[in-house]
């Protein structure tokens, strides 16, 4: 009877699986098991201290009211700025919109573009909720297949030939989550000069670890003039700033779509808190080489990583050039006994890592690729060395 009251919108939503491998990895921690979790992408330092500072400063200085539903008119200034000196993109005050987290903001943008049965072409592997949200838009997901061979990323033709007559929103991340793949300027340059034939296609560019960069530069898609008023920009504090919890997302877009994203917001959330706003304001007016550390810690523990991964056998890897995960492909273990369980798809061998090795993962089929699994590295080296060390010895 219940499930007849729900709505079909709702019926046809999954549950995110990192959370829910998280959760079930919580589970187990609270039974007493020493469960090393490499499932959420969170990272596990502070956030900088002058960021810490600034709240506690606004929490004294009275910052407790609603601000205006897209954010604080100072807040986004200092956006439109950092937009400036990082990217080398123009918006101005009116084209920023900020929500409570980078994913609000993507959900805010999908809701203002998308009708039932448009497409919306989606690189495979993606972040596991953009499939979702396309879903629950009521719209249609056209995802396009990557290749480990050509570092998970799509090319031109690819893009091409997924274009049709109802394509309303092309939807992807550099650097990658959960590859950790960055697309290059000249790639941008070679997918942009496609776009360019399709002024009616919108561009939804995650940014969110644009900063999370190791060999290659991060490049926005949006810098590339001919497309510029078709690309959505979304970032956020969360990642390079370690201000998961804090939920500050925003967007630089054409403002009709960030009026647009004002005018739901305004209807579901309202503002951003507006502690978390002042902190930001001072957080996004730091240069970037201010959370350098945080970045070659991350370098240092993605290298341990690719070290261990190395020794232990049946695991296939390229090297991430950004974010903080690598995604191996794990297709050598299906059909095959591991300690009496029949390991059949990515998910089977991931929920065989947690029980067996105590060791929580994500699997690839979370993110659009079966054959892969999400490991994130922003654990501390000690955690990274013993959960490698559980995982050699359960595959043994």
């Amino acid at each position: 009877m219940k499930n007849r009251l729900l709505s079909h919108r709702l019926q046809n939503l999954s549950y995110s699986q990192t959370i829910a491998m998280s959760s079930k990895a919580r589970k187990l921690k609270n039974k007493g098991y020493d469960v090393i979790n490499l499932s959420l992408g969170e990272p596990d330092f502070s956030p900088p201290n002058f960021v810490l500072s600034a709240a506690k400063k606004a929490i004294d200085e009275g910052y407790h009211y609603y601000t205006p539903v897209s954010g604080y008119f100072e807040l986004k200034k200092v956006i439109c700025e950092k937009f400036y000196r990082d990217n080398r993109l123009q918006y101005t005050p009116s084209q920023i919109v900020v929500s409570t987290g980078a994913k609000q903001a993507i959900m805010n943008v999908l809701l203002s573009l998308l009708n039932k049965d448009d497409e919306v072409i989606i690189p495979a592997p993606y972040w596991v909720s953009y499939l979702q949200m396309v879903k629950f838009c009521e719209s249609y997901p056209v995802i396009i297949p990557t290749v480990m061979e050509n570092n998970f990323k799509i090319d031109p033709d690819q893009l091409e030939k997924a274009i049709t007559s109802k394509t309303k929103l092309f939807l992807f991340s550099t650097p990658c989550n959960p590859t950790g793949s960055v697309y290059s300027y000249k790639e941008l340059k070679d997918l942009s000069e496609v776009f360019k034939k399709y002024p009616q296609i919108m561009i939804l560019s995650d940014e969110i670890y644009e900063h999370i960069c190791y060999s290659e530069k991060h490049t926005s898609i949006a810098i590339f003039p001919d497309i510029y008023h078709q690309v959505i920009t979304v970032n956020g504090l969360s990642k390079a700033f370690s201000m998961t919890g804090w939920r500050i997302g925003y967007i630089g877009a054409p403002e009709w779509i960030a009026q647009s994203c004002d005018k739901i917001q305004g209807q579901m959330t309202s503002c951003a808190n507006s502690i978390a706003q002042i902190a930001a304001i001072t957080a996004l007016s730091a240069h970037p080489n201010k959370i350098e550390y945080m970045i070659k810690e991350f370098e240092k523990r993605k290298n341990l990583v690719l070290d261990m991964i190395k020794e232990i056998d049946g695991f296939q890897f390229y090297q991430p050039n950004g974010a903080f995960y690598i995604f191996p492909k794990v297709s050598g273990f299906f059909g095959k006994q591991l300690h009496g369980k029949m390991i059949k798809n990515s998910y089977e061998f991931s929920e065989f890592l947690l029980e067996k090795a105590q060791v929580a993962t994500v699997s690839g089929s979370a993110f659009g690729d079966n054959e892969c699994l999400r490991i994130s590295y922003a654990s501390s080296e000690y955690k990274i060395i013993e959960a490698f060390t559980r995982i050699k010895n359960v595959l043994k």
